[in-house]
């Protein structure tokens, strides 16, 4: 399985596997920077480790503080391997932008549709720098 995604954030190419969220989540108290874990009890996929992993985001739950806490995950290096989003989210993209602007290696972010998320549900994935995000089969 293999699709090309828009490049939203450039960053390093990725590959883990596939963490598929299925509903959004907040990263301000729904992630802990530090270990990268899903800190959120009432998320769906609460306990998971989204760190080293390729994060497929459904949506995201609004806080402007989103960004500062992937920024501090990448800075941990706790950061997902990729992220691959259905919308955009400026405010959680930030976060990325901001940490390649402080010399920090950071992973790319990318939009695919939704629809194609669970074509990548417990495989490994590839992100490469073109957008191709690919799954072993």
């Amino acid at each position: 399985m293999s699709a090309r995604a828009e490049i939203l954030v450039p960053g390093k190419a990725g590959e883990g596997d596939a963490l598929v969220l299925t509903a959004p989540i907040s990263f301000w108290g729904g992630v802990d920077p530090r270990t990268g874990r899903i800190a959120d009890v009432r998320h769906p996929q609460h306990g998971e480790v989204i760190a080293g992993r390729v994060l497929f985001l459904p949506g995201t739950i609004g806080s402007s503080s989103a960004s500062a806490v992937l920024m501090e995950l990448v800075h941990n290096g706790r950061a997902p391997a990729a992220l691959v989003l259905h919308e955009p989210d400026a405010i959680l993209l930030l976060g990325l932008i901001v940490a390649r602007e402080m010399g920090w290696e950071t992973p790319m972010a990318v939009r695919l549709e939704r629809g194609a998320f669970d074509n990548y549900r417990g495989a490994a994935v590839t992100v490469a720098s073109d957008g191709a995000v690919s799954a072993a089969v």
